[in-house]
Formats: C-alpha cells, structure tokens, sequence
C-alpha cells in the first residue's frame, strides 16, 4: 500500500472496536487497543486502523492463530515484520466501505505496548503534536517518498523523537479502554 495522508475518518473508532470485541470475544487473555492515527481525534493519516494485540506470555502462536481465523494474513511488504513480533492485515466492511487493518501483534511485556500506547494518548491531549505529525507525514509525500517501507522509517524518527520527551513529561492522561 503506497504511502498517503487522509483526512480523519469518524468511523473509525467504531471499526476498532468491533475488531476488538471480536478477538476478545474469542480469547480475552488477548489485550487489543487501537493505537495509530485513526485512534486519535481529528488526526490525519494512512487511513489504516492499527491494532495493538497484546498477548501474554507463550500465547504469540494463539494470538497469530486467532487473526487468522478471522481472514487476517500475513504482512507481505518488502520488509514484512518477523514471526516473533507479526504483524497481520487484513479489512472490514463497515458502513459502506472496506477499512483496511494492521493488527500488530506484541507481548504485554515488550515496552513497545507501552510506547504505542503513551504516543497515542500524547497524541489525544496534544493537539500542536498532532498538527506536527501530520505536517511530518504531508512533508514526506511532499518529497516524493513513495514506498511504505521507507515512508514508515522516515515517519518513525518523528515518533521517536515525541517519545523521548517521556522524560519531560511521563505521564500522558489515564489511557482509555481499547
């Protein structure tokens, strides 16, 4: 999928949480939030609902099991994410239209849970880092950066860059379910 930066779509929350509650429904020790641009308000992006799954130790082969049930396939970029941190896509018809997913599949324990889930409540409360992100993003395809991989690198310095500032400011709001 080539890069692109969209305007918000409101439905997309309500599109997190059936997928939600569909993999909890099927295996609760599984923690799902959606994270990712289409998780904040008002926030532009690739227009892809991403998903953190989060399992419990020694569950990774179910949580990849379960997605698969649910017509979820393995990422086939050009540099597809490992089998030990998978990420799986996959689209639901909602209202209308095909949303596209990225279910990333991470363990509780790993800090990236905790980074995705500080960076989307830092993008929540936020809102001139919001407007940076964006402008980050519209600057990359301004430049011409077309493939997904490379646009993913060059989008990631800017997330690392908010997310050293944990140390000025460690405690983003409460985060909200999901």
């Amino acid at each position: 999928m080539a890069p692109a930066c969209h305007a918000y779509d409101p439905q997309s929350p309500a599109v997190a949480t059936i997928l939600i509650s569909l993999i909890h429904a099927r295996d609760p020790r599984l923690v799902v939030h959606h994270v990712g641009s289409t998780s904040g308000p008002a926030c532009a992006g690739k227009g892809v609902i991403d998903l953190l799954v989060a399992y419990p130790a020694g569950l990774l082969s179910t949580a990849r099991s379960l997605l698969q049930a649910l017509g979820f396939q393995a990422s086939a970029s050009r540099n597809p994410f490992t089998e030990d941190r998978p990420m799986r896509v996959g689209s639901l018809q909602h209202a209308g239209r095909r949303y596209l997913i990225h279910a990333h599949v991470v363990s509780a324990q790993s800090p990236e849970v905790d980074e995705l889930l500080w960076f989307r409540a830092r993008l929540e409360m936020d809102a001139a880092v919001r407007a940076q992100y964006v402008a980050e993003k519209r600057r990359l395809l301004l430049e011409g950066v077309a493939d997904s991989t490379d646009y993913a690198v060059r989008k990631g310095g800017f997330i690392q860059a908010v997310l050293q500032t944990r140390t000025v400011n460690p405690t983003p709001p409460p985060a909200r379910p999901g």
